[in-house]
């Protein structure tokens, strides 16, 4: 495929730009910063400001077959970039007819009532909030084929290549597991529609994807 990453030179995003490319996909790397992205045969990175127009977009997506949004102000542009710069990318989509799509988003994010007693989440409310209204947008008004992913607090540590995805508690995850997660959801059509609430764990990521109901 070719695979449109919004946030490629974050720390998630450069991992999945990584991982799609290993999986054998071309990746357009979206950043507001490409020159920081190296250029490949198989990454093309662009310029992507999340502040335009739905139309300014749309002329950056290149006739991409995906759609991945894993960009993040890091709290310093949460309305703008994490929410409003997610609404705009979906439109941006559904607009150059590319239904599938794929967001990194927080554990509970679409349960408010559970961040302020969940360690982890309560520290980061105001995030939260963003992401609550971009997967809301997704899921109920979008039209587009998604999958929300949602990890608990990221670390640096080195990936285990297991996790866990149910309905339970808030736990942490390595970025690198987050990453293969993100990238490995294309080969699972079963993901579409789904919220994954995801957190390190036993199971091998492609076996706990395939086990999504």
């Amino acid at each position: 495929m070719k695979v449109f990453v919004a946030g490629a030179s974050g720390r998630v995003g450069r991992k999945l730009t990584e991982d799609l490319v290993a999986d054998g996909h071309d990746v357009i790397a979206a950043s507001r910063h490409p020159e920081s992205i190296e250029q490949t045969v198989h990454v093309h990175p662009v310029h992507m400001d999340l502040h335009g127009s739905v139309e300014n977009l749309s002329r950056v997506l290149d006739d991409a077959d995906a759609v991945y949004f894993v960009a993040g102000s890091r709290g310093a542009d949460l309305l703008q970039t994490d929410a409003f710069g997610a609404v705009k990318l979906m439109e941006a989509a559904k607009r150059d007819g590319i239904s599938r799509f794929v967001i990194l988003s927080s554990i509970f994010a679409l349960e408010p009532e559970k961040w302020a007693v969940t360690k982890g989440i309560d520290t980061i409310i105001d995030y939260d909030i963003a992401k609550f209204f971009a997967d809301n947008y997704l899921v109920h008004q979008s039209g587009l084929d998604y999958t929300v992913v949602q990890p608990g607090t990221l670390t640096e540590d080195p990936g285990t290549g297991k996790i866990t995805i149910d309905e339970g508690q808030a736990g942490t995850n390595p970025i690198a597991d987050v990453a293969l997660t993100l990238a490995k959801v294309l080969e699972h059509g079963n993901t579409i529609g789904k919220v994954l609430k995801m957190r390190t764990g036993d199971t091998p990521i492609d076996s706990a994807l395939a086990d999504v109901k």
